[in-house]
């Protein structure tokens, strides 16, 4: 089972648009030093729609290659259409990935049942370890309870990452989940009580900036320290609201910018944030202590 804080990895850019290597290899580094439990590139966070499938590729065998075996990748290899899922999937198994990660098919809105026919396809073609992501809004649709416990039965749908917003939802899955699937936040800010219902962890935003307390939520509650895991949570509170003032990734490679440590460089149709915005993240960064 996956358990505690996996970074879902921001993909720095140079200011002409490519691949800042540099910027990712210390970033990675940075992470790995911080005792982060796993990386995720190539999702959301990854800037993932607005790269080609060879350089969505490229990045997952970069952080592989970086990361040396030290932590596991669960790689970003999700589409709405399943062969294009299926294909990236199994590149991802062939360059060394642990696992991946499967978003719910966005736009195309399909039914509980074709949910059900795809990600089960991605399982039988790939033969990789999947973890689904669940985050309506985004997709569009919801994957019900009873389609995920159908998936959670084959031995390869290994966990979830739930990012409903639905702590109702989030409960009825942990109360139903057979004993080795994992139940990931997919919230930072519902990290802490996700996890002290039983849940696993969180694959995290944050863990950018705060890899350390990230890690420290989870591994509290988990020795049953709730006074520790509350003051670290309610301290962190209004940065979990803070990096996600604009759409994700946006706030968190700002922050990242901040502390040079990336450019301040995304691709179209994303864009720098806001003035305004940008001095609310500012202001909650100086607060925290995260900015000189």
């Amino acid at each position: 089972m996956f358990k505690g804080v996996y970074t879902a990895l921001a993909t720095p850019f140079l200011v002409n648009g490519e691949v800042d290597e540099k910027a990712l290899h210390d970033l990675i580094e940075d992470q790995i030093a911080a005792g982060i439990s796993g990386l995720v590139p190539m999702g959301t966070t990854g800037e993932s729609p607005t790269l080609s499938h060879e350089e969505h590729s490229r990045i997952i065998e970069k952080v592989i290659r970086m990361a040396d075996g030290r932590i596991p990748i669960i790689a970003g290899t999700g589409s709405n259409s399943t062969d294009e899922a299926i294909m990236l999937t199994k590149r991802a198994k062939d360059m060394g990935a642990t696992a991946c990660l499967q978003v719910v098919p966005y736009y195309n809105k399909p039914s509980q049942e074709g949910m059900y026919r795809h990600f089960m396809a991605i399982a039988e073609a790939s033969n990789l370890p999947m973890i689904i992501y669940n985050i309506a809004g985004r997709t569009g649709k919801n994957m019900e309870t009873d389609t995920l416990m159908r998936l959670a039965a084959h031995p390869l749908v290994v966990g979830v990452k739930e990012a409903s917003g639905d702590l109702a939802q989030m409960m009825e899955v942990l109360a139903r989940r057979p004993k080795d699937f994992c139940v990931l936040s997919g919230d930072d800010n519902l990290t802490m009580p996700l996890v002290a219902l039983g849940g696993d962890g969180v694959i995290s935003v944050a863990s950018h900036l705060i890899p350390k307390e990230m890690e420290e939520i989870v591994a509290a509650v988990n020795r049953g320290d709730l006074e520790t895991a509350r003051k670290i949570h309610f301290r962190y509170l209004p940065l979990f609201k803070a990096i996600f003032l604009d759409t994700n990734p946006i706030p968190v490679k700002t922050a990242l910018a901040l502390q040079g440590r990336m450019q301040e460089s995304f691709r179209l149709p994303l864009c720098p944030m806001d003035e305004a915005l940008k001095t609310r993240l500012k202001t909650v960064m100086k607060d925290l202590g995260l900015l000189k």
